[in-house]
């Protein structure tokens, strides 16, 4: 097929393109240029999209399991040939350089493939007593997928492949600060799925509560800041629909007195700030010995030199500008938080003028544990170095927090890297690496950081309910 990313970005419902009477913009973060106009959903086209996803839900969910499998191949395969023009697009509403673009849409590529290839596992029990109790896993429903504005493309995908090879239909939502790679997507698949079974609505700050609070949804999955992940499991309770949610998180890494310090800098360099600190899962709190302390923060801001910032469309970029104008304006207020409070910056404090939502890194100096910088979850390239003696100290500091999604443990010592990373209250624990991910580990978190799993076995059966139909009598032989 032939695909414009340029232009023309619609919605897709039942299948088809769909526009509406009302629109809005949306903007270049790196220039605050106006890039596209798209439409804004009205609460009758959102009823058209779940009505279409409950009437495709009939035939998608007895749809052969080889045949969703084969489906998703085929998006894969449709969205790798689109890599580049995709790359472009999600620079530009995104922000991040090109590499990482590229990345994510290759994310996507091999998410689905490694979908495809999963079963959805069943189970055979005889009691011995003339009874075989046979347990499935079945879709669920309609999924309301609700995609955020750090990774669009990749946190959707995490979404609509478990969803639809599970046998659900959905109906995706992404940021109004990052619609188009999700609107494409959607015109991207169209011929590749039955009408109705992939549905992709954009809008304003109204239709979040519309599409949570819907009465055709039968699961949310969200991926957003924890105060508006509360918000959504309060409008799944009304009808009990099941929920996962991936949340925020205030991630800590603790290096131990035996690293390469160098070497060690680099790799949490770019584990704290990549993607311009905008994922949840960003080192949020770095916590380093008091004897290499002085040589460490050195080290991280020599690094720090050498990274450009800018327009994530230029050659040479490593981190661009935040995403929008909200969380900019987030990140200022930290920072001068921080300079109101005495704060020493080792890198960074201060806001460039001009066009974008720029922020340099700012790396602050061992501000005390109480400091917003040390307890908010930033989302922005504000980190706190810190400073501790003993280990039990900080593994106490580490899980001082609300949040509990991830961190990491640095040392040559294996064994005690293991045990304290045994310790921390988070989902994952890398050691000596940090952020590597795959479609065939489970992620979540614990505490505030959320409910549920995506990725591997477990993130499929998310989107699945139990069925165990017991049998009794000769039939059961």
């Amino acid at each position: 097929m032939q695909l414009n990313l340029d232009s023309g970005y619609t919605m897709t419902v039942n299948g088809r393109a769909e526009t509406s009477a009302q629109t809005f913009d949306v903007l270049n973060p790196a220039t605050e240029e106006r890039i596209a106009t798209v439409p804004d959903a009205s609460l009758a086209q959102l009823n058209e999209a779940v009505a279409a996803a409950t009437r495709a839900f009939a035939q998608w969910s007895e749809t052969a399991l080889e045949r969703r499998q084969a489906a998703l191949l085929a998006m894969a395969d449709r969205l790798e040939e689109y890599t580049e023009g995709f790359m472009r697009l999600l620079t530009r509403e995104q922000g991040k350089p090109h590499a990482d673009a590229r990345a994510e849409v290759g994310r996507c590529v091999a998410w689905l493939r490694a979908t495809a290839a999963r079963d959805l596992p069943a189970t055979r029990l005889d009691d011995g007593a003339g009874r075989v109790f046979e347990t499935r896993h079945v879709p669920i429903g309609v999924v309301a997928a609700i995609a955020p504005w750090n990774f669009p493309m990749t946190l959707a995908i995490w979404k609509i492949a478990p969803a639809l090879l599970a046998g659900n239909t959905v109906v995706l939502k992404p940021s109004p600060f990052t619609p188009l790679t999700s609107l494409k997507m959607g015109e991207l698949f169209r011929d590749l799925l039955p009408p109705g079974v992939l549905n992709v609505v954009c809008g304003g700050d109204r239709l979040g509560p519309w599409l949570t609070e819907h009465p055709g949804i039968d699961k949310i999955a969200f991926t957003g800041s924890t105060a508006t992940g509360r918000r959504v499991m309060q409008s799944a309770s009304g009808r009990l629909k099941r929920i996962t949610l991936e949340l925020g998180g205030n991630d800590a890494a603790i290096v131990l007195p035996d690293v390469d310090v160098r070497e060690t800098a680099a790799k949490l360099f770019w584990g704290a700030f990549r993607n311009s600190s905008q994922f949840c899962l960003a080192t949020k709190r770095l916590y380093v010995h008091e004897s290499i302390y002085d040589e460490f923060a050195a080290a991280l801001v020599e690094h720090a030199r050498g990274v450009v910032m800018g327009d994530g469309a230029q050659p040479g970029t490593g981190l661009g500008p935040i995403q929008n104008r909200p969380q900019y304006e987030r990140v200022k207020d930290l920072i001068a938080d921080a300079h109101r409070n005495g704060v020493r910056f080792l890198a960074g404090g201060d806001i460039p003028q001009g066009k974008g939502y720029f922020v340099p890194v700012a790396i602050l100096d061992n501000p005390p544990d109480d400091a917003r910088s040390v307890v908010e979850e930033a989302f922005g390239p504000v980190l706190p170095l810190l400073k501790y003696r003993d280990i039990d100290e900080v593994v106490q500091r580490a899980n001082d927090t609300d949040y509990g999604l991830g961190g990491s443990v640095w040392s040559k010592d294996l064994a005690l890297a293991r045990s304290i990373a045994r310790r921390l209250e988070t989902g994952t624990v890398w050691i000596n690496h940090i952020h590597a991910m795959s479609p065939d580990v489970p992620f979540g978190g614990r505490k505030q950081s959320g409910l549920g799993v995506e990725n591997g076995l477990e993130g499929l059966l998310e989107y699945t309910s139990v069925q165990t139909v017991a049998v009794l009598g000769d039939e059961a032989a």
